[in-house]
């Protein structure tokens, strides 16, 4: 009961975030150069042509009636209709999102999968073989780029090897093995940077948490070593390492949309540059907005989290 009226009152306190967020995306795409009527009528644009657009598409309005306007039709459900292709935004993200949430979460998959028994492994056995790799994968993981990586992975694996192929997207409804080596690669490029924060973090987290006094009682009383680290310590340190997976959830949110591109993966991060350069302003301002919602959910998954493993945070204590 504590628990749900703590998700409840999370929830509320995200609201504004959410509005503000509205603000920020709408007013700064407004910012960007360009005119919308000049890039639908293209070479042949006249002054007539383009107020008749400018009209139809309500950019003759003044910006803050644009706005209300776009919220109004927003909390009614509408997200408004590709510029271009007259299709509706809301099966244009239907159809891009399950892309871009199944990269998401193949990518932390794979890096928690990665990083987090290195991590205790390396805690376990500081200056061993693990806490060796577990700090070059730190060190490399940060340092290299997303974009880089994605294009150094499709050389080695896709044209060198031809393990995975270099570019596209198999739906899982058509085939459960082609998607995920479809996926595998961006995943993977995705993955390196989160599970170098994530391993350095696990690691920290777990030496300081071994040298407890409580560790030492437990080893003292014959319980497994396996079942110390991983039932009593690992769930001590969770609070820090569910920290980072929560905030560097927006970083592979912000990275799927450089490695969708490297990719040609038809996600959401992708639709948003394409209508960006068309300054598509419906299909960039949904797309933003679910991906900042996304990411908001995220946090609020987060808190309710620590609330679980400490329940003095629900508390209020």
């Amino acid at each position: 009961m504590q628990l749900t009226r703590y998700a409840i009152e999370r929830l509320v306190l995200l609201l504004p975030v959410l509005f503000g967020t509205s603000l920020i995306i709408f007013f700064l795409l407004r910012l960007v150069p360009g005119d919308p009527a000049m890039v639908i009528m293209g070479l042949r644009a006249t002054p007539e042509g383009l107020a008749v657009i400018r009209e139809d598409l309500g950019l003759n309005l003044p910006i803050h009636e644009q706005y209300l306007l776009w919220i109004g039709n927003l909390l009614q459900g509408d997200l408004g209709q590709d510029y271009r292709s007259h299709v509706a935004v809301t099966q244009l993200l239907k159809d891009r999102l399950p892309v871009t949430i199944e990269l998401t979460l193949l990518s932390l998959l794979m890096a928690v999968a990665l990083a987090i028994p290195l991590g205790v492994r390396a805690a376990v056995r500081p200056r061993g073989a693990a806490d060796n790799s577990a700090q070059l994968l730190g060190l490399l993981g940060i340092s290299i780029p997303d974009f880089w990586l994605g294009i150094m992975l499709i050389l080695a694996l896709s044209l060198g090897l031809g393990l995975f192929p270099s570019s596209g997207y198999v739906p899982l409804s058509e085939s459960i093995l082609g998607n995920l080596r479809s996926f595998f690669l961006p995943s993977l490029t995705l993955a390196v940077g989160l599970a170098a924060v994530l391993v350095r973090v696990t690691r920290s987290a777990m030496l300081e948490v071994l040298d407890q006094n409580y560790i030492r009682f437990l080893h003292a009383k014959g319980l497994r070593h396996r079942l110390v680290i991983y039932k009593h310590a690992l769930r001590n340190a969770g609070i820090p390492i569910i920290t980072v997976i929560g905030l560097q959830f927006g970083y592979l949110l912000g990275g799927a949309v450089i490695v969708e591109e490297v990719f040609s993966l038809p996600g959401v991060g992708r639709l948003i540059i394409s209508a960006t350069l068309e300054r598509n302003y419906p299909v960039v301002q949904a797309g933003m907005l679910v991906v900042a919602l996304m990411f908001i959910l995220v946090n609020l998954v987060t808190d309710l989290l620590y609330a679980a493993l400490n329940p003095k945070i629900r508390e209020g204590r």
